[in-house]
């Protein structure tokens, strides 16, 4: 019993720290931890959110992103052909009607990406369960455009879905990963500004299912306000705050033009106020 409560504790505290330090960096710092904790191995792998990585569909010609729920052994399955790389002959396949439902879903996501990304890889993996199915849609956006600036976002959405006869309970759970690097006039890294977090939200919503291809519909709808939050959520606390900080220690503009600005605002406040009472 003590042991099972000090490796809970130890894996609270992992957690956490894992939490702190920047994604862009997550790989490492998680090998770290697995050399001091290597008895908390499986659960760590399984519990930590790591970059995405791409790799290519050589006989489609198409990239494909790659994580645990695409991972057979050290094989990786292409949503674009249902295959193996390296070749695997009894891999986890989904059932016919939910590889039909997979292939739309991942053409309406890359029309989706196009939409929103401007490029970037989408993949979106599903598998049977006993009940139902569930899946997981994946996006990366890496920005490498410019000498002074690079980026990288990454979406992890995780959908369950409890089929009830014409209606559908979806849960969701998306993960976004998020740095941003823009360097000085000098373009040095003792100049660079490193801004990066993560994030991660849950919704849970019963919508209409008229057909089988309305999961996709209905799991579209969902990721695309889960990311319009978050993207809203990550802008203000990263850059709103940073914007904050930076006027706090020097303003941009006198100081005395703001208070007068401020005293002005009070004042037509009040005015505003005494007319309504």
């Amino acid at each position: 019993m003590a042991d099972y409560e000090e490796n809970e504790q130890q894996m609270d505290c992992a957690l956490d720290l894992m939490r702190r330090l920047p994604p862009q960096s997550v790989e490492e710092n998680l090998v770290t931890l697995l050399e001091v904790l290597p008895e908390l191995t499986e659960d760590l792998l399984a519990a930590v959110d790591q970059p995405l990585k791409v790799r290519q569909d050589t006989s489609m010609g198409k990239e494909y992103l790659v994580c645990d729920y695409n991972r057979d052994g050290d094989s990786y399955r292409s949503p674009w052909t249902n295959t193996y790389d390296p070749p695997l002959a009894d891999g986890n396949v989904p059932s016919e009607r939910l590889r039909k439902l997979e292939a739309s879903a991942n053409d309406a996501f890359s029309t989706y990406k196009d939409l929103y990304y401007e490029g970037g890889v989408s993949s979106v993996y599903l598998w049977d369960m006993d009940e139902s199915f569930a899946g997981v849609v994946l996006i990366k956006k890496v920005n490498d455009g410019t000498v002074r600036s690079k980026g990288s976002w990454d979406s992890i959405h995780v959908v369950e879905v409890l089929e009830t006869g014409r209606q559908a309970r979806y849960k969701l759970t998306s993960t976004v990963m998020l740095y941003t690097v823009a360097s000085g006039a000098r373009g040095d890294r003792q100049s660079e500004i490193n801004l990066s977090g993560s994030l991660t939200r849950q919704d849970e919503r019963e919508l209409l299912v008229e057909d089988p291809n309305a999961h996709v519909a209905n799991i579209g709808r969902m990721v695309e306000d889960m990311e319009f939050k978050m993207r809203n959520s990550l802008q203000e606390v990263y850059f709103g705050k940073t914007h904050d900080i930076v006027n706090g220690l020097r303003s941009a503009a006198d100081l005395g033009e703001a208070k007068t600005r401020e005293l002005l605002q009070r004042d037509l406040f009040g005015q505003l106020k005494s007319r309504k009472d």
